[in-house]
This record gives structure tokens, sequence and C-alpha cells, in this order.
């Protein structure tokens, strides 16, 4: 058998604030329980999972947080330019951290980053018209 990647998993110091933020991207998630592990069913079988520092330490005693954020990067597709900077400004305007604010990208997307709440990318994006590509009009 060759292995089958259909988990990506992240691991959140505030759980509640992980939560808000992914909803806001339309994922679904259960209620929140208190064992500290919530999934979310992507697209194509995969899921996304959310795991407190705390779950993790419970089985890998000495695992620490990293020292430095960024190492995880995800992209979600949007409809169309517009919606990438609707849902960026909607997530600015809730507290997240801009790291690029939305721009036409020269591969032909329109493309935006926030960051989550520990750190991490959080790409937007949707491909640019034919006419905002080829510059015609």
């Amino acid at each position: 058998m060759t292995p089958q990647l259909n988990v990506i998993g992240i691991v959140v110091s505030d759980m509640a604030a992980s939560l808000a933020f992914y909803r806001r991207l339309g994922l679904e998630f259960p209620d929140a329980d208190d064992n500290g592990h919530l999934e979310a069913a992507l697209p194509g079988g995969m899921r996304l999972t959310l795991d407190t520092e705390a779950v993790i330490q419970s089985f890998h005693p000495g695992w620490q947080p990293p020292k430095a954020a960024g190492r995880l990067a995800l992209a979600f597709q949007c409809a169309n330019p517009a919606e990438v900077d609707a849902v960026y400004r909607e997530l600015v305007d809730a507290g997240y951290h801009s790291e690029l604010k939305p721009w036409d990208a020269f591969w032909g997307q329109r493309y935006a980053t926030i960051l989550d709440p520990d750190g991490n990318s959080v790409d937007l994006y949707a491909p640019l018209s034919a006419r905002a590509v080829t510059g015609s009009g």
C-alpha cells in the first residue's frame, strides 16, 4: 500500500480563536468539546484537524511549540478577485493580521495572505479574468 495524505493537522494555542478564524473561511467544525481535538471535512475526503498544545503534550510529553511560526501555509480558493478582497477585508476587520494585502500576482491570480491566530499563513486567491491577465480591453 502506498501511504495516502488525508489529514492536515494544526496544533493551536487557543482552540476558540482558531475555530473562529477557520469558520470564517467556511470550514465546518462540530461544536467544541473538551477533548482538544476537532476535525473539519475537506473536499476529496481530506480533513483539517485542530489539536490543542495540551493534547499533543498528553502523548508527547517533551513536545514544545515551535519557536518560529509560519512553517505551515494553507490556501483557500475564492470564486473571483472581488471575493479575495471581501474575505481579506472581513478577516482584517475582525482583527486578524494581514501579511500581504490583495494584489494581482504576475502568475495570474488575485492573491492575499492573512495569518491565523498561531501565525500560520493562510492565502486567499482567485484567477484573474483573461482581460486582467492579458491587459487587453
